[in-house]
């Protein structure tokens, strides 16, 4: 029952208890461990990344020593968080998020292995430089490309086409097949020390028979920025667009992204004159978390698609 019933009714472990569970991570490794936040991921938002942003910088800043940081999340928001710090944090050192499908209450959790694997894959040198990665079963995946495909199972987490980076795998070892080449942590412009919040930006998805009203209603809310999911290679219906263009003549900065979970958004003539952002191939809930990063730095369209090609 706790399986599929975890957020409601389940026994939540602190951080201490969880890594009590598994004796080889104490025999093997020497981790300071603290509860920052517990929440259901299903509660994180701005407020939450940037004071793990801070408190991140400060272990480097104030743990010089310190070979890698582990966050446990859960994996609603998992992918969000770690896009999040893969673009603010500023450091070359592992940062590595781990969550579990099966909670530590449930038959054959994972909790216990991805917590084992998550310390491994920070402790280990060659992850130095690769910025903000993620593993659950033993798959070892950049922030940047990462997504949730299913519900329940334990595979969840898949990178659309383009490949996992590597295994942290039985044999005791992490083994990396390739590095992510987007810009990412100290080579970023994104500074979120210090900021009370983010730009608010709002997600609207297309659907067959759409029109303009959720579009007017962001626009009515003063949001500072707009992601449209769209279909395919980014086409909308036409009152959608015709709601966007408004969008986009009052000044807020509009992405067009699609609902698909593979492929680029590519830039052509006719959303070039319409004034659109185009998001690349990131997925509309992180292009969201870009466009909030990239207004604290620029409210300049060209700017900002310039960001969409190199982050």
């Amino acid at each position: 029952m706790d399986y599929t019933r975890y957020p409601e009714i389940g026994d939540h472990l602190t951080i201490e208890q969880n890594l009590a569970r598994v004796p080889e991570i104490g025999d093997n490794f020497n981790v300071i461990a603290e509860d920052m936040v517990s929440v259901g991921s299903t509660a994180i938002g701005p407020a939450n990344w940037i004071a793990l942003a801070e408190r991140i910088h400060a272990i480097v800043r104030d743990e010089p020593d310190t070979a890698g940081i582990v966050i446990t999340h859960g994996t609603a928001t998992l992918e969000e968080t770690a896009y999040f710090l893969h673009l603010t944090v500023k450091t070359d050192r592992p940062v590595v998020i781990t969550g579990a499908m099966r909670p530590p209450t449930s038959i054959s959790t994972d909790a216990d292995l991805n917590l084992l694997d998550a310390v491994r894959i920070a402790a280990t040198a060659e992850s130095t430089g690769m910025g903000v990665l993620t593993v659950l079963n033993n798959e070892i995946h950049c922030a940047r490309e990462v997504y949730k495909t299913n519900t329940l199972r334990v595979e969840t987490f898949k990178p659309n086409e383009l490949g996992f980076l590597g295994y942290a795998d039985s044999d005791h070892r992490v083994v990396f097949y390739r590095r992510p080449v987007r810009r990412h942590t100290t080579d970023t412009p994104f500074a979120v020390d210090g900021r009370a919040d983010l730009p608010r930006v709002d997600i609207v998805y297309a659907y067959a028979g759409a029109d303009g009203m959720l579009i007017d209603a962001v626009r009515a809310h003063g949001s500072a920025g707009l992601v449209l999911a769209g279909f395919g290679a980014g086409t909308f219906p036409p009152a959608v667009i015709d709601a966007a263009e408004r969008a986009v003549s009052d000044g807020m900065p509009v992405v067009l992204a699609s609902r698909s979970s593979a492929g680029r958004v590519v830039m052509t003539p006719r959303k070039e004159e319409q004034g659109f952002i185009v998001s690349d191939n990131l997925m509309p809930q992180k292009a969201r978390l870009l466009l909030m990063l990239g207004l604290t730095v620029t409210t300049d369209r060209a700017e900002l698609q310039q960001m969409f090609y190199e982050f």
